[in-house]
């Protein structure tokens, strides 16, 4: 049986002290590093107008990726389709496509991945977006596939095969992804709640398309690993502080780890990260292979989208590093599919 595949999550964190540019060089050497260790993608995720997230410009930090790299896919996890013309989506991914043959993916969000101010900046309104999602992603695909006789035409873009992806944290992204058939991401590395529910949901009503024959589940999974338990858990104090200064209206840059956070907060506050962050794993190697191991028993998940937010970039190659290595010793659920790769 096939090692599960390892996938990795990237939101190009500005770091306290730091700036845009060091984020970015290091997202690129974090991808050169993944792509030797045999991580099969490096996504990219769109947010706007958050201090601390370098990947706001999705698109183009993909091509710079792409273009220091050779062989491991790269994407948008995701896209935020309400934040953008269709259009302009095909032609973009068709550029990248057209550059990096065979080595894109489009992974497409239902949510603005801002604040209403910062939509309206983006010249796309809120109102009704949301409702518009489906819609929105079969013309986008639409114009990978043109119908004869369609005068719009995504150039580059159409004819390309460019693998689309539906993104979400709730029952409405299942449900799409399986009346498309297209592969699903949950986003459980920061909202788990319904993941159980989306994950049936999807499996059940999928339905066969041209670009899938049967339903793949890809998770977002929290990895924080190092030589020791102690300080694989104090990696993690940074994605916390991250977590609380969101919830408490003040989001910035990534913190350096600190000791002893849980023991300063409220305990309304731990509850809300041990909710928040349920889908991680934050330890040795051997506290990491056994916290993957039994989220892959418990979700039959088919492959692993592991982020690492930690605010030393030696540590966050470390980590990753050790994820790749306990990685053979996983073993996959035993219906896991396949998928493009």
């Amino acid at each position: 049986m096939a090692d599960i595949p390892f996938s990795v999550l990237d939101l190009a964190p500005i770091v306290e002290g730091g700036d845009a540019g060091q984020a970015l060089r290091h997202t690129l050497d974090l991808a050169r590093h993944a792509e030797r260790w045999g991580y099969r993608r490096y996504w990219l995720a769109e947010h706007h107008s958050m201090a601390g997230v370098a990947s706001a410009a999705t698109s183009v930090v993909i091509a710079h990726v792409a273009g220091g790299t050779s062989t491991i896919r790269v994407g948008a996890g995701g896209i935020m389709l309400p934040n953008h013309s269709p259009l302009v989506i095909a032609e973009q991914f068709g550029t990248l496509e057209s550059l990096f043959p065979g080595r894109i993916d489009l992974g497409l969000g239902r949510a603005p991945g801002s604040d209403p101010v910062t939509a309206a900046a983006l010249r796309r309104t809120i109102s009704g977006g949301a409702d518009t999602f489906p819609h929105d992603v079969v013309e986008l695909m639409g114009y990978f596939d043109p119908q004869p006789g369609q005068r719009v035409r995504a150039v580059p873009g159409e004819g390309l095969t460019i693998p689309v992806w539906i993104l979400g944290s709730s029952l409405f992204g299942a449900q799409m992804a399986a009346s498309l058939g297209l592969p699903y991401a949950f986003a459980s590395h920061f909202a788990p709640g319904a993941m159980m529910q989306a994950i049936e949901l999807y499996r059940e009503r999928f339905e066969p398309s041209a670009q899938l024959e049967r339903p793949y589940v890809m998770l977002g999974f929290n990895v924080f690993a190092a030589d020791t338990d102690a300080e694989g858990r104090r990696l993690m104090t940074s994605v916390q502080q991250a977590f609380l200064n969101l919830r408490r209206g003040r989001p910035g840059r990534l913190q350096p780890p600190v000791d002893d956070l849980l023991e300063q907060l409220h305990p309304m506050e731990r509850l809300m990260l041990d909710e928040a962050l349920a889908c991680s794993a934050a330890g040795s190697p051997d506290t990491v292979r056994a916290g993957i191991q039994a989220f892959i028993d418990r979700t039959g998940a088919d492959e692993l989208m592991l982020t690492s937010q930690i605010f030393d970039h030696a540590a966050r190659l470390r980590s990753y590093e050790i994820a790749a290595q306990v990685r053979p010793s996983i073993t996959p659920a035993a219906s896991a599919a396949t998928v493009a790769s």
